[in-house]
Order: structure tokens, then sequence, then C-alpha cells
């Protein structure tokens, strides 16, 4: 069983309602027409057929709508997801989403707060050949914030983690904004570390000392070099990230297949040293090229199910 996430970059629709980002305004200036929005849902959809999950966490999905065509344009394409859900109990620009080959048993909508400022946490429950996963997206407040906002979204995905119970078999992903090592890496940035040293995703989710209630990193298992799913300035970065709880470490009924993490790295990603992210021009009227694909690079591990 393959599951991944996936950072889209701002996968908007056309309907002229709902909150957008101004370069994203219909049928404007900007060029956000039928033609660039069919094309960022070719190339967005080339990505997910490459990756080839059977759940995946999307980031940065607009509505219903646009996650309906993508959904169509996958099936279209011999990628067919039975099963999808969005955030949308907070009208929020972008939100966070889940297609899956399995059905849900429930899913859940986790309010970080009730400002716009953060975004939703989308919880889902499968049941699998008799046992029992839970799966978390999350999309936490960019580095143009500080670690304070991200500990926030981290207290509040801790408190439904104790609920469910630590010792299921849960996955946190998503865009986290943090790095599997950010304790460490943000203690130079004076602008983000405004809590003393602590992180969300470090100390509130518990990744540093593996212990009884822990999550487990699975960049841990991957290459040092190949830890990145983000470029900034030259620099990788490894924004997103799954976490799994201890009971998926084990050889259970279901368990983490071991240094299976990875980054979709495929040559068309890349633009020279960069990544291949949608392209909009940097004039006074933004203007969509109908070129490119995101500024995330897909993270995808793979799972075994031990059936009797």
């Amino acid at each position: 069983m393959k599951i991944a996430t996936y950072n889209v970059e701002n996968l908007f629709d056309l309907n002229k309602n709902g909150y957008k980002y101004k370069e994203y305004k219909p049928f404007s200036k900007s060029l956000w027409n039928k033609k660039n929005y069919k094309i960022k849902l070719q190339n967005i959809t080339k990505v997910i057929i490459d990756i080839d999950a059977d759940i995946i966490a999307l980031q940065e999905v607009h509505s219903i709508d646009a996650l309906k065509d993508l959904r169509l344009m996958l099936k279209k394409n011999g990628l067919y997801y039975q099963y999808y859900k969005i955030t949308d109990k907070k009208p929020t620009a972008i939100h966070v989403a889940f297609l899956s080959k399995f059905p849900f048993i429930y899913t859940k909508e986790l309010q970080v707060t009730s400002s716009y400022k953060y975004r939703n946490i989308l919880e889902i429950k499968l049941n699998i050949d008799g046992e029992n996963l839970y799966l978390f997206a999350n999309h936490w407040k960019a580095k143009s914030g500080p670690e304070s906002m991200r500990i926030t979204s981290a207290k509040i995905l801790r408190k439904r983690v104790q609920e469910v119970g630590n010792e299921k078999n849960i996955i946190l992903l998503g865009d986290f904004n943090s790095d599997y090592e950010e304790y460490i890496k943000f203690k130079r940035k004076r602008r983000h570390n405004d809590t003393g040293g602590k992180t969300g995703i470090n100390h509130v989710l518990r990744t540093i000392k593996q212990e009884k209630n822990s999550f487990y990193n699975l960049w841990y298992d991957a290459k040092e070099k190949d830890r990145y799913s983000y470029i900034f300035r030259g620099k990788k970065e490894a924004l997103d990230n799954i976490l799994i709880s201890q009971s998926l470490l084990k050889k259970g009924g279901i368990s983490y297949v071991k240094a299976s993490i990875r980054n979709l790295d495929k040559k068309y990603l890349f633009k020279k040293k960069n990544i291949y992210r949608w392209q909009v021009s940097r004039a006074r009227v933004p203007k969509h090229k109908g070129k490119g694909y995101s500024d995330h690079l897909p993270v995808i591990a793979k799972f075994k199910i031990n059936t009797n």
C-alpha cells in the first residue's frame, strides 16, 4: 500500500465565488482561464499518476470543484480514486484533501482556531482487511509566521491523537512547513523562534526521542541528501513530512516498509537546479504562463498489509 502527500500549489477553480488570491481571479488580466486551468490540472495529474498512491493527501486545493475536476482528469488518464474529501468548514483560500482507493469509515475536520490564518486539519479513518488506520492531512502556517503558530496546529493535532489512542495505527502527513529537525535548524532564525526553542513537529508531536507515545519521522529512513521536498534560494528543505505511530513500526496488521520513504524527483519536475513550479510572471499584473507543476515535490512511503 502506497501513501503519499503532495502540495499541488494553488489549484484554484474557475468559479467567481469564494475567496481567491488576486492572480487567480478567473477570466481576468492574469490569464487564469480555461486553457491555463486545464494545463494545471493535466500537469498535476501527470505527477499523481507517477506517484500512483493508494491514498494521497493534497494541500492547496481551493475547493471541492477543483478536487472533483482533478479526480475526473485522473480517471480519464486511468487512475481512479473512488473516495475523496476536502476541508470545507472554513472559507480559507486553500484547503487540504484526501483521494483514496479505500472507503472512509468516517471523515472529521479539526478546527485549529476560528482565524482564517490557520487551516483546518482533515482526519480520515479507514479499515483495511480488518485493520483500522487513521490519517491526518496537515498544512501548517508558512515560515512567514513564527513557530508559535505551528505549535497551535500541533497541539490540536496531538489532542485529537490522544483521543483516538496513541497505540493505534496513525499517520500524520502533509506540509508542516517544518523540517524533520526543526528544533535544531530554526534556532538560527530569531524571527521564527518565539517559543524558547520548542517546535510543533519535534516537541508537541514528540519525534526527537522514540518512546511509547512518540511519532517517527520517516525522513530518517532516507539518505540525508535525499531528505527534501522544497528548495528555497538554492537550499533543500524538508517541509513535507510523513510521521507514523509506533505501532506501524512493528510487524503487525499494517506496518511501514523500511527505507521506502522518498520524494518523487522525476527530471520533468526540475528546471535547472530548482523545482519547476507553476509559472506566474512577476509583472505588476501577474500572468499565468501555462507551464510548470508545483513548488513542492511529492513525498511517498510504502506500507505492508499483513493479512491472515
